[in-house]
Order: structure tokens, then C-alpha cells, then sequence
């Protein structure tokens, strides 16, 4: 571990969420601000809940807003240093940073993102901007990045390509969830062309987290029952086979505070592995619950010292699961999107524990 600047890096946007709390957003008069963001909301949890260290790559505009997420980054502990900064324009007609107005949602009114996030200075990265080279000879020992970057724009699909194939070159692990958003892809192709490019990206990764979704034509479009999960997977897996560990969480909603939260996973050297089930877990919110989820899984696979090799067992997997699965609920259990966590509690109930009072 000696040596190396980081554990983990992420690739990916970090916006301004304004939350109303427990009101709506089109009557709300005042907003509580997070950052969050899908890949970042990884790297965020593996630092602040499982102590590893941890950067993000992104882009932000230079101007006071670029400065409060940058400061927000910091408050979570993740490295700032390879956030690559762009002169803003003034008023945002050329270079911005995105904004994310998210209920929680409450009974039978689900929760609702509305995001702002066009022309954002990440989503004008280009390829070459970024010495990938540079940045993996530094030796960390995983790469995560999604579909949520991916479907900014054409050029950051070419960004993640590039990212990723570097990252295997340099023998780095490498995860990628698809975590399709319908708004990204609107004018862009829609989930056909989402799906194109899942399958384009997932062929350089070691680690497919809501590989579940990978099964239909973008993440959400099959529902499938308990007993359809395992074939599911295994079709999944004929799609990318230079993948080593395709895992997925699995969520029924009864309502907006009470969903039924699980996991499982598949490997060649593991065949089907089932994940801890958590029926009726109350639910404050659930946005970054799914990035919750893989950070315990990754942290669970490197604590182990599996990482995604091919030497995985199913004891290594499942618990790997029982972290993610943990750590994904115990996200819901406070709002934003970043986890408040801490390893103490989510080994506690890893372990078989209980919300009882602790004092």
C-alpha cells in the first residue's frame, strides 16, 4: 500500500444537488445543497465509510459554484488534484457546472431527479485531455467509472474508452456501472444507443456493477423475478466475457419508504451467488443507494484480497455482497446521495446486527 496516492479513482460528473427535503421541488422555497454524482458518489463512500484513499476525475467550470462542489468534494476526504478546471465564461453559455434538484419522495409518490447539466464543463472533456498514463503509473489499485459520465456526450463515451483501456494496461481493476438515466440519452439515440455503448465500455472491465440491467435493453426495462436473476445473469456474462464478476442489486418498491433491497452476483469461477436480503427496509433515501452498493462490493473484494481475479471464491463474493448490500441500505437511511455511514456499522450489521439503540 506504501507508495501509492490512492486506492481508488473515479471518473465522472460532480453536481450541486438541491434537495427540498420533505417537499416538493416546484413549491419549495428553500433547498439544502450536497454534491453527488454517480461515480463519484463510489469514491466518496470508500473513503469516508471504508477508509480508503481515494480521487476523482472530472471537470468543473472556475467560478464560485465550481469552488463550493470542489469544497464539498473536500469535506468528504476524496482528492481534488486531478480535477481538471476550465475558465468559466460568465454566464454559462459555453462552460457550466450541473445542478440536480431531487425529491426523495414519500408513499406513492416516488422520488424525482430533475437535472441541469447541459454543457457542463465535464461533459466537454475530449480525449487526450487527460494523461491517462500519467495517472495510472501511480499505481492505484482500482479504476471506477459508469454509464452516468458515458451519457454526457459523445466525447465522454470516447473518454471512458480511453480511461479504461489505459487502466488495463497498467493492470489496474476496473468496474463499470451502466446506470442508465433516460434524461442523458433523450436526444441522443435513447436506449438503444445507451445500450450500444454499455456493451462498448463493459468489454474493458473486470467488475460489472448493475450488470442485472445489461439483461434488457437498458437498466429497469425487464423486471425479473427472483428465479429469472441467475439465468439472467448467465446471459449477461455470454455478452462480456473478458468480465470476471457481473453483480447486480436487486429492489422491489412497495413504496417510496419501503423497498424490499438485495443483491447477487455471478463469476465463471462461482457460478450464481446469492446476496443478503433485506425485506421491508424503511427507506429516508434512496438516490446513491446503487453506488452505496458498489462501494461495499468493492471495498469488500479488495479487503479480501480477491480483487477481480480469477482466483474469486464464492465465501469472497458473498461477503463482498453482504458489504455492498449493507453498506447500499445504510445510505438510505439519511438524505443526500453520499453515504454517512461507518465501517463500524455496516460490520456490525454485516455480522448480523441490529438498529437497536447503541449508547
Amino acid at each position: 500500500m506504501t507508495g501509492r496516492p490512492w486506492d481508488v479513482l473515479a471518473l465522472g460528473e460532480v453536481m450541486l444537488r438541491f434537495d427540498p427535503g420533505e417537499g416538493r421541488i416546484h413549491t419549495a422555497r428553500t433547498f439544502q445543497v450536497w454534491e453527488g454524482g454517480g461515480e463519484y458518489n463510489v469514491a466518496r463512500g470508500l473513503r469516508r465509510c471504508f477508509g480508503l484513499r481515494t480521487a476523482v476525475v472530472t471537470s468543473l467550470a472556475d467560478n464560485a459554484v465550481g469552488r463550493l462542489v470542489e469544497d464539498l468534494i473536500l469535506q468528504g476526504g476524496v482528492d481534488t488534484s486531478l480535477i481538471r478546471w476550465v475558465a468559466a465564461d460568465g454566464a454559462g453559455r459555453d462552460v457550466r457546472n450541473g445542478l440536480n434538484f431531487v425529491e426523495r419522495g414519500f408513499g406513492v409518490r416516488g422520488a424525482l431527479g430533475v437535472s441541469d447539466r447541459a454543457h457542463t464543463a465535464v461533459s466537454r472533456l475530449r480525449p487526450g485531455d487527460i494523461d491517462w498514463d500519467a495517472v495510472f503509473s501511480a499505481g492505484p489499485r482500482w479504476f471506477h467509472t459508469g454509464g452516468v459520465f458515458a451519457g454526457l456526450s459523445d466525447t465522454t463515451v470516447d473518454v471512458a474508452d480511453e480511461a479504461m483501456a489505459a487502466a488495463r494496461r497498467h493492470g489496474v481493476t476496473v468496474s463499470y456501472d451502466p446506470n442508465y438515466r433516460a434524461s442523458l440519452w433523450h436526444a441522443r439515440g435513447g436506449a438503444d444507443r445507451a445500450r450500444e455503448v454499455d456493451l462498448r465500455l463493459a468489454r474493458h472491465a473486470d467488475v460489472v456493477v448493475g450488470a442485472l440491467g445489461l439483461a434488457g435493453a437498458h437498466a429497469d426495462a425487464v423486471r425479473f423475478t427472483p428465479d429469472e436473476v441467475p439465468d439472467a445473469l448467465a446471459d449477461v456474462a455470454g455478452l462480456l466475457p473478458g468480465a470476471r464478476l457481473l453483480a447486480t442489486t436487486l429492489r422491489h418498491v412497495p413504496s417510496a419508504g419501503v423497498n424490499d433491497w438485495g443483491s447477487a452476483a455471478w463469476s465463471g469461477s462461482t457460478g450464481f451467488v446469492a446476496g443478503p436480503e433485506m425485506p421491508g427496509l424503511q427507506v429516508l433515501d434512496r438516490i446513491g443507494s446503487g453506488d452505496g452498493f458498489a462501494a461495499g462490493l468493492i471495498y469488500g473484494l479488495l479487503a479480501a484480497g480477491d480483487g477481480a481475479g480469477d482466483g474469486l471464491t464464492t465465501d469472497g463474493v458473498r461477503r463482498a455482497l453482504a458489504y455492498g448490500t449493507v453498506h447500499g441500505a445504510l445510505t438510505m437511511t439519511t438524505p443526500g446521495d453520499v453515504s454517512m455511514a461507518s465501517l463500524r456499522e455496516v460490520e456490525a450489521l454485516v455480522a448480523g446486527g441490529s438498529a437497536s439503540v447503541s449508547r
